[in-house]
């Protein structure tokens, strides 16, 4: 049975919201870096709240505008994370990895948003 692009995004944004809780927990310990880490923690956990929140729509517009705050959270995320890399709390191939989650994440998004659009 193929997985729902709603079921994959939900998955991958849970997977991404851990990863962001543990990279919060590695910064605000280990780095001690609280200010940064803390909008990283609230913008990369809302994107898959929002995902969550857009199966649960009133109607496909509200799906579409659900999606497009977590398109609009998991940008911000990025921007935290080229933040934390220019200021040296994380490297570059720590950027790199949680980066690419970030970005697969986002063109997820912006695929569902295009294709619900299409059938409107």
């Amino acid at each position: 049975m193929k997985k729902s692009i709603e079921n994959v995004l939900l998955s991958k944004s849970l997977l991404f919201a851990i990863r962001i809780v543990k990279l919060y927990k590695y910064l605000s310990t280990d780095k001690r870096e609280y200010v940064l880490s803390k909008q990283l923690l609230r913008s990369g956990t809302a994107v898959g709240t929002l995902i969550r929140e857009a199966q649960n729509a009133e109607s496909k517009k509200d799906f579409i505008h659900k999606l497009a705050i977590a398109q609009k959270e998991c940008d911000e995320t990025s921007y935290w994370f080229e933040l934390l890399k220019e200021t040296e709390y994380i490297n570059q191939n720590q950027f790199e990895s949680v980066n690419q989650n970030a970005v697969e994440l986002l063109k997820m998004i912006k695929s569902s948003i295009l294709t619900i659009k299409q059938k409107l």
